[in-house]
C-alpha cells in the first residue's frame, strides 16, 4: 500500500487512541461529570435560601361616609405603593435527609465511576479485538490472494500435461473449480477485512494504517484461575458499581424515614414599604425572625408505602450485587477456557501446517511421476491453505483472549497496559464541584 514505517500503527498506540477519543468512553465520562452534580444539589440543602420580593403599583384609596377626611384611611388618596422584601430561610432539622442526602449522592458517584471503569474496558477490549480483527483477516486475506496464484500456475501445469496426453479433462475441470472456489474464497476474505476495517475505524477513530503484529499480555495475569477469579469477584467495575448502588438503595430508606421526623426551619425578613397603607409618604420597615416546626402525624400511608418500597428495593440491590458476582466468575472461567484452548489450538495448527506442507510436496512429487492425481495435489494444497487460515485465526484468538481475561478480572485500563495517554481521572472534576456555592459554567468553561 505504500504506507512508510513512520505510519505504522501499534496495539498500544491505537488502544491510546480509542482511551482518549472513542465517544462510548467520552460520553460515559461526561455523565459521570453530571453525576458529580448531584452531591452539590444535596450538598446545597445544608444552606440557607435567600429570595428577594419586590412590589410596585398605583392605588386609589377612598373612603365615604361622616367623618371621612384627606388623613389615613380617609378621603380619597391616589398613591404609589411600593416594596422590597429580603427572605432567609435555614433547615435547622429535617430527619437527617440532608446527611443521608449527600451520602447517597456520594455513593451515586462512586458507583458511576465504577460504571466509567467497565464502559473503559469494554472500550480496550473490543479496541483489541478490532485490531487483531484487520491482522487477521489481512493475513487471510494475503494466504487466499497467494492461494490464487498457485492454482492459477496449477492449471496452467495440467493445461500444458493436457496437450500432451499426460492427463484427462477431468483434470482440467478439476483445476479449474478449485482456480473458481479460490477466487469466490478471496472475494469473501476481502468482505471480511472491509467488515473489520469498518469495526476498527468504530472503535479507535480512525482507519488502520499498517497494523503491526501484536503479542498477548499474559505476563500480567494470574498465574492461576483461582487468584483470577478471586480478583475478578473482588476488583472488577461490575461488582463494585452494584455494591455501592445497594449501599444506594439503603440510604434511600433513611431518606424516606426520615419524612416521618419533625422539621425544623428558621426565617428572617425584613421588609421596606414606601406609602404605607395608602399613605403617600409614609414609609415602613418590618423585621422579624420566625422559627417553624412540622410534625408529620397521619400522611394517608403514603410515606410508609415509600418506606417499604424503598425497603425491597434495597433487598433488591443486594440480590443483583450477588447476581454481578456470578457473573464475573462466569465470565473469568470462560475466558480463561478460551485463552488455554487458544494456546493449545496454536500448537496443534503448527503441527498442522509443518505436516501440511511435507504432504503437499511430497504429492507433487509424486504427480510428476503418476502416481497422484492432479485432484490430489489440489486436496493437498486446500488442506495446507486450511491449516494456515486456522493458525492465523488461533494466533489472533490467543491476543484477543489474554485482553478478555485481563477486563474479566477488572484490570484492563490504560495504567495496567502502560499506554501513552493522559489518564482521565474523575476526583478532579468532582473536587472542583461538590462545595461550590455559585456559578453557571462548568469548570471547563461551558
Amino acid at each position: 500500500m505504500g504506507i512508510s514505517a513512520a505510519h505504522a500503527e501499534t496495539m498500544s498506540g491505537a488502544l491510546a487512541r480509542a482511551y482518549g477519543n472513542n465517544p462510548s468512553l467520552n460520553q460515559q465520562r461526561a455523565g459521570v461529570r453530571a453525576t458529580d452534580e448531584t452531591v452539590a444539589q444535596a450538598t446545597a440543602d445544608y444552606r440557607p435560601t435567600v429570595s428577594v420580593t419586590g412590589q410596585y403599583g398605583v392605588a386609589n384609596f377612598a373612603a365615604t361616609g361622616a367623618g371621612a377626611g384627606a388623613g389615613l384611611f380617609g378621603g380619597s388618596v391616589l398613591t404609589e405603593p411600593s416594596n422590597v422584601a429580603v427572605t432567609v430561610t435555614q433547615t435547622v432539622f429535617d430527619g437527617n435527609r440532608n446527611y443521608n442526602g449527600v451520602r447517597q449522592a456520594e455513593s451515586n458517584v462512586f458507583g458511576a465511576r465504577e460504571n466509567l471503569r467497565n464502559t473503559q474496558e469494554v472500550v480496550l477490549q473490543n479496541g483489541a479485538t478490532a485490531y487483531m480483527n484487520v491482522l487477521r483477516d489481512t493475513a487471510i486475506l494475503d494466504l487466499r490472494k497467494n492461494n490464487i496464484i498457485v492454482l492459477e500456475e496449477q492449471l496452467r501445469q495440467t493445461r500444458d500435461r493436457f496437450n500432451v496426453g499426460e492427463v484427462t479433462r477431468t483434470d482440467v475441470a478439476q483445476a479449474e473449480s478449485s482456480l473458481a472456489s479460490a477466487r469466490s474464497d478471496y472475494f469473501t476474505a476481502q468482505a471480511n477485512l472491509q467488515t473489520s476495517i469498518a469495526g476498527y475505524r468504530q472503535v479507535i477513530g480512525v482507519q488502520p494504517t499498517r497494523l503491526q503484529p501484536a503479542r498477548t499480555i499474559e505476563a500480567l495475569l494470574p498465574h492461576t484461575l483461582q487468584q483470577a477469579v478471586f480478583l475478578g469477584l473482588s476488583e472488577h467495575p461490575a461488582v463494585q458499581a452494584a455494591l455501592h448502588a445497594a449501599d444506594a438503595a439503603a440510604l434511600q430508606v433513611k431518606l424516606a424515614e426520615g419524612q416521618l421526623y419533625p422539621k425544623v426551619t428558621v426565617s428572617g425578613s425584613a421588609e421596606r414599604d414606601w406609602n404605607y397603607f395608602y399613605e403617600p409618604g409614609l414609609k415602613a420597615f418590618i423585621g422579624a425572625v420566625t422559627g417553624q416546626v412540622t410534625i408529620p402525624i397521619y400522611t394517608g400511608g403514603s410515606v410508609d408505602a415509600q418506606v417499604r418500597q424503598a425497603k425491597e428495593l434495597y433487598t433488591q440491590a443486594r440480590i443483583q450485587a450477588d447476581v454481578q458476582r456470578d457473573a464475573v466468575r462466569a465470565n473469568v472461567v470462560t475466558s480463561w477456557g478460551l485463552l488455554d484452548a487458544a494456546k493449545a489450538a496454536i500448537k496443534s495448527n503448527e503441527a498442522a501446517v509443518k505436516a501440511a506442507v511435507i504432504a503437499l510436496e511430497g504429492v507433487r512429487e509424486e504427480a510428476k511421476v503418476g502416481q497422484r492425481t492432479t485432484l490430489d495435489v489440489l486436496n493437498a494444497q486446500q488442506t495446507l491453505l486450511n491449516a494456515r487460515v486456522s493458525l492465523v485465526s488461533a494466533q489472533r484468538d490467543r491476543v484477543v483472549a489474554s485482553y478478555v481475561v485481563m477486563a474479566a478480572i477488572g484490570r484492563l485500563d490504560a495504567a495496567n497496559l502502560r499506554l501513552d495517554v493522559v489518564q482521565y481521572d474523575p476526583t478532579v472534576h468532582f473536587d472542583q464541584v461538590k462545595d461550590k456555592w455559585i456559578g453557571l459554567r462548568t469548570p471547563d468553561g461551558h
